[in-house]
């Protein structure tokens, strides 16, 4: 059996986290700067030590350190101090491995639109329920006619390709609205402003890159999200997908003694703003069946009551930082936090909630059985490794050094629904144009048959008219000739009189 890591202590009191246990998930809850990130990074450098990989967003841009040796740090000497920790405290680092969408901070970090789907797509792009089931339709659209969608463009193709042909797609698909496949193109206009187009593309990320070891130590993986925060949606949508991901990825475990992997999910309120009720089920469906597979997953949080019941139900392991009772809202959530321990009786919880010092917690974890503990307060046990972030140096050196060193940084942009829609279209124009030919040529065919016929026409009544001037030249000696021009030309001088010349 893996040994329990000890996550706080005070006096005799001493707080366990069951390895076994660990895949029944956690919160860790708190106001800002009482102590939560310190938390995370003890739990995900104990779970580091037994061998299990870590996956956690760093939103502040300080976890980057547990890559580095602790030590030197005034504050973490005297709460070993005041724990009796100090002699025999063994400072150490984590194997790290660094992303980040954007490619600046990190590995690049791909998924393919694909592989996104559609219902996490309209979540980011804030659709409603007729924009979404476009949505969908298009995606079906796509499978039905072999159109991969890898990146960005594919889908901004697909989506011109579907509105400019919504008539012929009606009769198999239904309605298709030209729209609210506007609506979705704006929505993807404003997502790409906010840099997702580098998100979505290959190579796509490998998730058991997620699950490597190094030296019998668990692979931390960090994810440089104080830029990607900035599109809460976005970030929050993408975390989700990874969860699913590796709940479909993932063969069925069972008990262990230790986790496969470790997800920590900060900022967890993000997940369930604004969410459709669909969404919240599905997420509450993972979380359930996702320790199956070996999955612990802890979300990082202010207060309880920004987790839904049903999911808040499944989180075994608690870490109470401090919650601060400025306004009835705040008291009214400070009860909501204390409602979900079990009660210690030598504990007001309510009021311990408002008193914790920074580090300091109120913690219950499940036992040997799976049973929660009586909540306990005590200070939460500083990381062997280095607080604070690594410098730009260390950052480039942690890079270099990765096991996934230079597998992403290249883009690969193989033929997808862009090209071949794009490649359509323009056999489509170039059939146009030869059509268009056609016709021209058809049309000066026709004009140049209409004026030879014209022109014979004109050549045969000129034969007519020349013969009878010949005729006439002929006759002009015979007297009918004589009689016919002395008639002619007795009209044309006004020779009208039947008298006859003298000299006729």
């Amino acid at each position: 059996m893996a040994e329990p890591i000890l996550v706080a202590k005070k006096d005799a009191i001493e707080c366990y986290l069951m390895p076994d246990k660990a895949n029944r998930h956690g919160l860790i809850t708190g106001a800002t700067g009482t102590g939560k990130t310190i938390t995370l990074q003890r739990l995900a450098q104990s779970f580091s030590q037994l061998g299990v990989p870590v996956f956690m967003a760093d939103i502040k841009g300080d976890l980057t350190g547990i890559s580095q040796l602790g030590g030197g740090n005034q504050k973490v000497e005297d709460r070993l101090t005041m724990l009796g920790l100090k002699e025999g405290f063994n400072y150490d680092s984590c194997p790290v491995t660094l992303w980040d969408v954007f490619g600046e901070q990190g590995h690049p970090l791909r998924a393919t639109v694909s592989e996104m789907g559609p219902m996490l797509l309209s979540r980011v792009l804030q659709l409603n329920d007729t924009q979404s089931a476009v949505l969908t339709l298009c995606f079906k659209i796509a499978d039905d006619g072999g159109l991969m969608l890898l990146d960005f463009k594919d889908l901004r193709a697909l989506l011109q390709y579907v509105g400019e042909n919504a008539d012929q797609f009606q009769a198999e698909y239904g309605n298709v609205s030209k729209a609210t496949i506007g609506a979705i193109q704006r929505g993807l206009l404003e997502l790409e402003s906010q840099g997702a187009e580098q998100f979505f593309g290959e190579p796509a990320v490998n998730l058991g890159d997620f699950m490597q070891t190094l030296s019998g130590k668990g692979v931390i993986n960090i994810l440089a999200a104080d830029k990607l925060f900035l599109s809460p949606k976005l970030y929050s949508t993408f975390l989700l997908w990874l969860l699913s991901e590796l709940f479909e990825m993932l063969p069925e475990a069972g008990d262990l003694e230790k986790p496969k992997l470790v997800f920590f999910f900060d900022e967890a309120h993000l997940l369930f703003n604004d969410t459709p009720q669909a969404l919240v089920d599905k997420i509450e469906q993972v979380v359930r069946l996702i320790r199956s597979k070996g999955v612990g997953v802890y979300f990082v949080t202010q207060n309880p009551v920004d987790i839904p019941e049903s999911i808040l139900g499944q989180l075994g392991n608690r870490v109470q930082h401090a919650l601060r009772a400025f306004t009835p809202k705040d008291q009214k959530g400070v009860r909501a936090a204390a409602e979900t321990f079990r009660a210690n009786p030598a504990i007001n919880v309510e009021t311990a909630i408002t008193e914790l010092g920074v580090g300091e917690a109120l913690i219950s974890c499940l036992d040997e059985k799976g049973i929660p503990s009586m909540v306990e307060r005590a200070f939460v046990i500083p990381p062997p490794s280095h607080i604070g972030p690594v410098s730009p140096d260390q950052r480039q050196q942690l890079l270099a050094n990765s096991l996934v060193a230079g597998q992403y940084e290249t883009v690969v942009d193989r033929e997808s629904a862009y090209e071949i829609l794009k490649a359509k279209a323009e056999q489509a124009a170039q059939a146009q144009a030869e059509q268009e030919a056609q016709l021209a040529e058809q049309k000066a065919a026709e004009e140049a048959e209409k004026e030879a016929a014209k022109a014979a026409k004109d050549s045969t009544t000129g034969d007519v008219l020349g013969a009878f001037a010949k005729s006439a030249a002929r006759a002009i000696g015979s007297n009918v000739g004589r009689q016919i021009v002395r008639g002619v030309l007795g009209s044309l001088l006004g020779g009208g009189s039947k008298k006859k010349s003298s000299w006729w």
